[in-house]
């Protein structure tokens, strides 16, 4: 695998302008189109990705951590969505085993009728997983439920119900596809946009992309294109076809990382139904608590989503409802928000939370195939459907996916990224907040980092983590970058401040909200 050590970015760059033709061209680097460009090299087809900003810069970072069958889909009664996400959790489980673990979640119940029907539908949520569940759900009493959450509130509750699913690191699952699809040959190229569909005859022929350091254009020719752009799927549909009908609702999750002592302990909380019908999670994550998540929709897609008005309130007062020392704002070390990209044609109505988290694999009259809709946990699925489509369009040779069985190149585990040695530390953070200048040094030079967000957003977790310490740590993490890529003083100031305003949008989302979106 070639690193990203700025002479190994111009070998990139320089195969870049080599590839005059490919067989396949992903544009997006998320979850999805990583997935892709991985099943399609390691079906022997040359492919290029391109990423106009960075590796799961957008939504497939800011997930809530879960891969999963969904339960709240199983009461919905989507049973195929269900079983085909347990299934892909336990070949993740297999393929990924250092970046994805099976996580313990305890529902509360009023009383033992409660009990028993949460037993009943969790029951069937493992039953379906089959030879891939995680050893089945337990009842439990008050006694129970207190050992396992004791930052819960006791009133009107008697037991619960404890189950397993599986939690993931999701930036760092997006760069282990990053490694593995590169070492089976896949050019990848994060910061360098698709700025042109070549279309020609009606056909779809490739693609002009244009590098953002340089800005230099190259026109690559391919064989089929796969549209792996997320939430922004329809914008690239529209692109090739003007005339083509919006496929895509979005919605927006809001999430709150908070100190752990609200939720001492190892187990998960998961309210199946709050009462405006969304869920509930508190999940440990990385020291801190993840609290989450709403589900709003929203008709506008931006880069940097914020909360709506009153979303990080709603969550504060979910939490406290459950918690007995609930977090108050000052507790909140970052807020992060994520698009989702649901399927819901134009002129659907009705709350996101009922809409599908099920995946559709389009080809246009042009040739282009777009993977829309879906979730991290079933992105192998889709990948390899888009590729099996993919293969059809541009006349390739058709292969079988190895992608089931084939194991990920998990690089170094964020709890053996060594020590944390930046200047400007906060004393007293949880290991494995902040990263050490080893493991900086380490994400530009194997693992295409190219800014401080890209080090301190997903290399590590640290702004998702803490937004204050990460931004502490970032003039030390500049000067690295600086001296590693040959960055002028004023590049290096420039490429501070930007990250700067950024850790600070994520901080004080925590005591403030943003206005509503425009609603078209």
């Amino acid at each position: 695998m070639e690193s990203v050590h700025p002479h190994a970015r111009r070998r990139l760059l320089a195969r870049l302008a080599d590839a005059r033709a490919v067989d396949l061209v992903v544009v997006g680097g998320g979850a999805t189109g990583l997935g892709c460009a991985l099943d399609a090299a390691a079906r022997g087809h040359s492919v290029l990705l391109v990423e106009a900003r960075d590796f799961a810069a957008g939504t497939s970072s800011r997930s809530t951590k879960l891969i999963h069958g969904g339960v709240r889909y199983l009461a919905q009664g989507r049973i195929g969505l269900v079983r085909e996400a347990l299934r892909e959790r336990g070949r993740l489980l297999r393929n990924a085993p250092a970046l994805v673990h099976p996580l313990r979640f305890v529902v509360p119940a009023r009383n033992l009728a409660e009990r028993l029907l949460l037993r009943l539908g969790l029951g069937a949520y493992d039953a379906l997983a089959g030879r891939d569940g995680l050893g089945g759900c337990t009842l439990l009493d008050a006694a129970g439920l207190h050992a396992a959450l004791p930052g819960l509130r006791e009133e009107g509750l008697g037991g619960g119900v404890a189950f397993r699913d599986a939690q993931f690191d999701d930036a760092g699952l997006a760069l282990a596809l990053a490694r593995t699809a590169s070492a089976h040959g896949a050019l990848l190229l994060n910061h360098c946009a698709a700025h042109e569909l070549v279309v020609e005859d009606g056909r779809l022929r490739g693609v002009v992309v244009r590098e953002a350091e340089g800005g230099q254009a190259h026109h690559v020719a391919a064989r089929a294109v796969i549209n792996a752009t997320g939430v922004w799927g329809d914008t690239l549909r529209r692109r090739a076809d003007p005339a083509a009908r919006a496929l895509l609702r979005p919605s927006q999750g809001v999430h709150l990382v908070v100190d752990a002592d609200c939720l001492p302990g190892s187990d998960a909380l998961l309210v199946p139904r709050t009462p405006d019908g969304r869920v509930l999670f508190m999940i440990p994550w990385c020291g801190k608590v993840l609290i989450g998540t709403t589900d709003t929709p929203r008709a506008d897609t931006p880069a940097e989503p914020e909360p709506l008005a009153g979303e990080v309130d709603e969550l504060l007062a979910a939490a406290a409802r459950w918690l007995r020392r609930p977090p108050a704002r000052e507790a909140v070390r970052s807020v992060f928000v994520g698009l989702r990209p649901l399927l819901g044609e134009d002129g659907g109505d009705g709350a996101s939370s009922r809409l599908s988290r099920e995946h559709r694999v389009e080809v246009s009259a042009q040739g282009l195939v777009s993977v829309l809709g879906g979730k991290w946990t079933t992105y192998r699925a889709m990948a390899e459907q888009a590729v099996d489509a993919a293969e059809v369009v541009g006349g390739l040779a058709r292969r079988a996916s190895p992608t089931a069985s084939l194991a990920l190149d998990c690089g170094v585990c964020a709890g053996e990224a060594g020590e944390a040695d930046l200047p400007g530390a906060p004393p007293g953070l949880p290991p494995g907040v902040l990263p050490g200048a080893a493991a900086v040094r380490r994400a530009l030079r194997e693992d295409f980092a190219l800014s401080v967000e890209d080090v301190l957003a997903r290399r590590s977790r640290a702004l998702f983590l803490d937004a204050a310490a990460a931004a502490a740590v970032a003039p030390a993490v500049a000067d690295l970058l600086a001296a590693e890529l040959g960055w002028s003083a004023q590049r290096r100031a420039a490429e501070l401040a930007t990250f700067r305003a950024l850790a600070a949008r994520y901080g004080t989302r925590s005591r403030t909200t943003a206005s509503s979106p425009p609603s078209g």
